[in-house]
């Protein structure tokens, strides 16, 4: 797998392209499997829908989400994506701000013990 590529224990994720001002990943959650409940200081997301069916958790808010719906994430706003399907959720996620590293998540919690 490239460094563009990076498996984790819920999925995997591409990124397509990357800048000072922006990051875009394509992310892959395995049927039954969520990412960590966190939140990030340094940058805001958008999710856009393009396969499965997930459930979204939003500041403490759950709600379902399918093909072709997307969100807004601001800074600071604690999230998670679950995918409540039998087949894997993609989605697009474009991240702007003013740092985009992996070391900008705060995990409240993790069903991997990160």
């Amino acid at each position: 797998m490239s460094e563009d590529q990076s498996q984790r224990p819920w999925g995997r994720y591409e990124i397509l392209q990357e800048s000072d001002a922006h990051k875009v990943k394509t992310i892959w959650v395995n049927p039954g499997k969520r990412l960590s409940y966190q939140r990030h200081e340094k940058r805001a997301e958008h999710w856009f829908i393009v396969q499965g069916q997930a459930k979204i958790t939003l500041n403490g808010d759950s709600f379902e989400m399918t093909v072709g719906d997307s969100i807004d994430i601001e800074i600071g706003d604690l999230h998670r994506i679950e995918n409540i399907g039998s087949n894997d959720v993609i989605f697009i996620e474009v991240q702007t701000g003013s740092y985009f590293g992996e070391d900008d998540i705060e995990r409240i919690e993790d069903d991997f013990g990160r």
